[in-house]
């Protein structure tokens, strides 16, 4: 690597979103904003969006259907399916994309609803660059794929990768190129093994923090993957509704509640710090959730803060 790619990689991570899920200690810490959340003139990313998916490192064929599923269900309404994770995605579209700029180089018509298309995968199951990873590295991994204008990348790590940061600080983080800001990616880690305590709340006993609910059961069987999904849905929100730290955002720009974050640990109504709210459950298989989605699944989609009303929103 030549120091001026060096150079340009670190600079990259001035782009880089720390809005990441909270961990559910930090839940009774998250105060509410003392405003509604503000648009900063930035970019955001609408209309179509071609978004790529990096497996990195052992991801069983039924661990990465849950997620592309959860992709394909941003923008595809299943037949008498209510609440639907189209519906979620559909709240975030009017509340904070079709009312923004499409300035800088990332955005959209503002015609079109935005849509979710998924462009391709790509699979690393050697762990290229080893089981431990720096953030720059994260960047480097969706960077190699060369993405388009206003693509987003997402980088998911399996349980046995480590990342820097993960658990102890974060769950998943979004952040930007630095060469335009052209598109944005996210990184969710499989908290399964390392710290489900943390990062697959509530489908996990709270390590820390609020504790006396048991963990629901996760809607797709598997903890670990419906916790990414979780994580990831609060990413992608974030990437897109402030995809370079200068579009919607409450806070410090470095560290930013999003459309999200600022409604971290609510999933359904009376949530409260340790309570995740009341939500569905299904009949069959016993699993928590709060949205339908394509191909029958379901899944457990976090609340939305409506800059409107400036309180945040759940499906159920």
């Amino acid at each position: 690597m030549t120091l001026l790619t060096v150079a340009l990689v670190l600079a990259s991570l001035s782009r880089l979103s720390l809005a990441a899920r909270r961990l559910p200690g930090q839940l009774a810490e998250t105060a509410p904003l003392r405003d509604a959340m503000s648009y900063h003139g930035g970019a955001v990313l609408r209309g179509e969006i071609p978004v790529s998916i990096v497996w990195y490192g052992q991801f069983k064929p039924a661990q990465k259907a849950v997620v592309v599923d959860f992709l394909l269900s941003l923008t595809s309404v299943p037949v008498n399916a209510t609440p639907s994770a189209a519906q979620w995605w559909g709240a975030i579209d009017r509340a904070y994309l079709s009312n923004a700029t499409a300035s800088g180089g990332v955005g959209g018509s503002n015609a079109t609803a935005t849509r979710v298309v998924l462009a391709g995968q790509v699979a690393d199951e050697q762990y290229s660059l080893g089981k431990s990873l720096t953030l720059v590295e994260v960047f480097q991994l969706a960077a190699a794929l060369v993405p388009g204008d206003r693509a987003l990348v997402l980088v998911l790590t399996d349980p046995g990768v480590v990342v820097e940061g993960f658990c102890s600080a974060r769950c998943g983080l979004h952040g930007s190129d630095d060469a335009g800001a052209r598109y944005a990616y996210v990184w969710v880690g499989n908290a399964e093994s390392q710290c489900p305590g943390q990062c697959a709340w509530p489908f996990a006993e709270p390590a820390y923090g609020p504790r006396g609910q048991p963990p629901l059961a996760p809607p797709n069987g598997n903890a670990g993957v419906d916790g990414m999904v979780v994580t990831l849905a609060s990413m992608v929100a974030g990437a897109v509704t402030n995809p370079q730290g200068d579009g919607y955002y409450e806070g410090a720009r470095d560290a930013a509640l999003e459309a999200c974050t600022a409604c971290a640990g609510k999933f359904g109504s009376g949530a409260y710090p340790g309570y995740p709210g009341k939500v569905l459950v299904d009949e069959t298989t016993g699993g928590s959730y709060n949205a339908v989605g394509a191909n029958g699944r379901k899944y457990l989609l976090p609340a939305v803060f409506d800059p409107a009303t400036s309180a945040c929103s759940t499906l159920v």
